[in-house]
């Protein structure tokens, strides 16, 4: 079975196409700048990238052209579009109807133009690819993957606000929890290189990026995230300001005469590692700024790994102990000065990093970089969202064609 996979963004359309068989990912890239120009990124396995600039008026006319590069006979790797047996979708936000990966219909695609006002980043995008595919794809099955399924079975004490309960009966205002594919993958992972079921282990997962979060998983099953009603929530972002002091809003806004969509703006690319630092959202360059004595870029790293610890500290207190620390994504992959931060001062949790492996892991695969001798074994394992969605579009596509 081949398997393509869509991420779509508000101006991007990222891609891959996997053979389930092999595992194999026979091509992918990404379209970008849709709406304002466009570039096409396209690579197959086993061969150099291929660059086009070419106007790109919306996400099906990216579409339209993936689906020629896939089939063209100088980077083509399929010879026909109907060799793709499904299309997987990242969606971000399934709300409280959709708990679970599902086969899209009419009557999904309605559901999250609902939920758009809670997920205004993310659903148009998504909603744009799969109305592509129903365009120039309407016979091919097609599954939402949704980050916040992850979530479903979490606890009403633990998704629950302490606000008064109709704003969640009325409005379904509540924890959410995003990257949830994220940290689905990364956990299985770990347990399968541990070698032991899931369901004996308590883990951590970090998923730190520009858009960073926490998540406990107990038995194979997540009890608690850091991010809430929305992607906002938890720790310092690389522009989001992650959880603050809710009266700080109402005043700034009463004391500025900040409009809500103002505030909203501060909150979410002014905010964050960019605001504290005043440098960049990229840690990378935070990190440069910080090694020539900068202060205000010493501070944000060290708000971050403040945060991050204080989510661990009550994770583990949540679950009754740890078994394994995770680090993924682009900062939790690549940033070892970070994991060093993180784990200082946690041996009397049972967490003791081998700096030496820290510094010197193996990019590209799991790597543990504990302490031979440390309770908590800690490691990075590199994500891996797409295959999630991949695996989860195999699943019901299957299913489909046995009705």
């Amino acid at each position: 079975m081949k398997i393509l996979v869509l991420n779509a963004g508000s101006s991007s359309l990222k891609y891959q196409l996997f053979n389930m068989e092999s595992g194999q990912v026979l091509a992918k890239g990404n379209c970008e700048r849709i709406g304002a120009g466009g570039i096409v990124t396209y690579k197959k396995t086993n061969a150099e990238p291929y660059f086009e600039e070419t106007d790109l008026e919306n996400h099906e006319a990216a579409l339209k052209i993936v689906l020629e590069l896939l089939v063209s006979k100088e980077h083509g790797v399929i010879d026909s579009v109907n060799e793709i047996d499904a299309v997987g979708h990242r969606v971000a936000h399934g709300g409280e109807q959709c708990k679970q990966s599902t086969i899209i219909t009419e009557s999904i695609i309605k559901y999250l133009e609902t939920l758009i006002p809670i997920n205004p980043l993310h659903g148009p995008p998504a909603i744009s690819g799969i109305k592509a595919c129903t365009d120039l794809m309407p016979y091919v099955p097609q599954v939402a993957v949704f980050d916040t399924s992850f979530y479903s079975d979490m606890e009403d004490s633990r998704y629950i606000y302490p606000i008064p309960y109709e704003f969640y009966e009325r409005d379904k205002i509540r924890r959410y929890g995003f990257h949830g594919t994220s940290h689905r993958y990364v956990s299985r992972k770990l347990a399968e290189v541990m070698g032991k079921p899931i369901e004996d282990l308590k883990i951590i997962t970090c998923h730190l990026g520009n858009g960073s979060s926490i998540t406990a998983v107990q038995g194979g099953k997540a009890i608690d995230t850091s991010m809430g009603f929305t992607p906002q929530e938890g720790i310092a972002m690389g522009t989001r300001s992650g959880s603050i002091d809710p009266t700080v809003v109402t005043y700034i806004m009463k004391t500025k005469g900040y409009t809500s969509d103002e505030m909203e703006d501060i909150l979410n690319k002014k905010s964050g590692l960019l605001g504290i630092s005043g440098i960049s959202n990229d840690l990378r360059n935070i990190c440069v700024a910080a090694e020539n004595g900068n202060k205000r870029a010493k501070l944000a790293m060290k708000i971050l790994t403040n945060g991050i610890k204080k989510y661990i500290g009550s994770y583990i207190a949540e679950m009754n102990g740890l078994d394994a620390l995770v680090f993924t994504a682009g900062i939790g992959e690549n940033q070892y000065n970070i994991r060093h931060d993180v784990c200082e001062n946690m041996s009397w949790l049972g967490i003791e990093l081998d700096e030496e492996k820290n510094k010197n892991f193996q990019r590209g695969i799991p790597f543990e970089i504990s302490k031979k001798e440390s309770k908590v074994k800690v490691y990075i394992i590199p994500t891996d969202e797409e295959y999630m969605i991949a695996l989860d579009t195999e699943r019901f596509a299957k299913k489909k064609s046995k009705q």
